[in-house]
């Protein structure tokens, strides 16, 4: 690639007019791996009614390079939880993280993690919270890596799995305070 991660990829929200059927293909092809694996993430088999009522909730941000799709995130601050959820009051919260396989293991997800922490601290809230397969070793060590530490667990009905919840405190910086303008 030559650049560096961060100035070859144009990030930037979805928009009237973006393809939610391409967005869908994504998403399908970055959860196809945990499908073959055996856990059915809600994103590797989702409609594209789905990915619409998803990205309606929140903010969706779109990662192009070249002007082709290879990766995305949706964040919302606070995060409407189903009761008994354990995450706390105000929380915000990221899901649909993607990156295309293609383009794995070159700082696009941690890039998109770096931007849903901003933005759920710019939409106020102190803390984040995720949740994933609690078989997924391998993510939730990622997570854990960058800070995010285990609060509970939770059964969706869209999936074969538990997942487990995990929480991050967000830094006085990302939150805007301090900050630099």
């Amino acid at each position: 690639m030559g650049l560096g991660i961060r100035e070859a990829v144009v990030v930037r929200q979805f928009i009237e007019g973006d393809s939610v059927a391409q967005l869908t293909c994504l998403l399908h092809r970055a959860y196809s791996t945990h499908a073959a694996e055996g856990r059915v993430f809600f994103a590797s088999y989702q409609s594209v009614e789905d990915t619409a009522y998803r990205l309606g909730k929140g903010e969706c941000w779109l990662a192009l390079w070249a002007g082709e799709l290879v990766g995305t995130v949706t964040v919302a601050a606070p995060y409407g939880v189903p009761e008994g959820y354990p995450a706390p009051s105000g929380a915000g919260a990221f899901w649909q993280l993607a990156v295309d396989p293609e383009w794995r293991a070159v700082g696009l997800g941690q890039l998109l993690l770096d931007l849903a922490e901003e933005r759920i601290g710019a939409l106020g809230a102190s803390q984040v919270v995720i949740d994933t397969s609690a078989e997924a070793a391998e993510l939730v060590g990622w997570y854990r890596r960058r800070g995010y530490v285990p609060v509970g667990s939770w059964w969706w009905g869209v999936t074969n799995y538990e997942s487990v919840v995990l929480m991050k405190e967000l830094s006085p910086a990302v939150r805007g305070f301090g900050a630099s303008s």
